[in-house]
């Protein structure tokens, strides 16, 4: 039986999902990378799939944009379908200078201006944390193929136009490498349920130099991060 936003039957997802925001990015990633691939959910047109990769059991879905949508589509994915491991494989606007289009970034950690943690910690500053039985393999297979790679906090925002221009400074004081709009609450999903879960992003745009990836490029450079996860998670099985 399914959920109120997932149609699909028990059994039909992989305990590794990978989790782009956008459902058409999920069936290019299906179509693209996995073996014997068969539909499993198309409610609100949130489109699921599950193949193979190299011979192990993957799923992609779509989860939308913001953390409340991609929240829903996690929490049920443990709870109905048993997943274990979440990855985002998503995109982002760069805010430190020494970054550039198409560089990967591994979000050790996620900021937020969202209160969506603080609801589930009783108020108090949750410190939203990738799991690093997923972090490492990933950073271990960038190392090995000299892919580049930016390891260290992010930003999850509840705006994508946000009203405070000097925002994209203040982070880049702060450290933090790129702004996001999902992966805090993913990592709050994923502590609250005792699952994994990593945020690998793509960096699309940059938000301190106006540069923006071209449409091609940005589907480059999503195959290229794919890949990456892809090859580290599965052989790290």
């Amino acid at each position: 039986m399914g959920t109120p936003h997932i149609e699909a039957r028990q059994g039909d997802f992989a305990e590794l999902v990978l989790l782009p925001g956008d459902p058409l990015r999920a069936k290019h990633i299906a179509s693209t990378f996995l073996d014997a691939v068969q539909p499993v959910t198309a409610v609100r047109n949130m489109l699921g799939y599950t193949g193979s990769w190299r011979g192990t059991p993957v799923s992609v879905m779509g989860t939308g944009m913001g953390i409340p949508s991609a929240s829903i589509y996690a929490t049920e994915l443990v709870r109905h379908y048993g997943v274990r491991r979440l990855v985002r494989v998503g995109t982002c606007g760069a805010v430190h200078d020494d970054i550039a289009l198409g560089d990967l970034i591994l979000a050790m950690g996620a900021c937020t201006d969202s209160g969506v943690n603080r609801q589930r910690f009783n108020g108090m500053d949750f410190a939203a944390i990738a799991s690093f039985d997923l972090l490492q393999p990933v950073a271990a297979q960038a190392r090995r193929t000299s892919t580049p790679l930016r390891i260290g906090n992010v930003f999850s925002t509840d705006l994508f136009y946000g009203p405070d221009p000097a925002l994209p400074r203040r982070l880049s004081a702060m450290s933090i490498l790129g702004i996001d709009m999902e992966a805090a609450g993913l990592y709050g999903v994923a502590a609250e349920h005792g699952v994994q879960a990593l945020t690998v992003l793509t960096v699309t745009d940059h938000l301190l130099r106006d540069e923006h990836a071209s449409a091609s490029a940005r589907t480059t450079g999503v195959d290229a991060m794919t890949r990456l996860v892809l090859d580290a998670l599965v052989a790290a099985d």
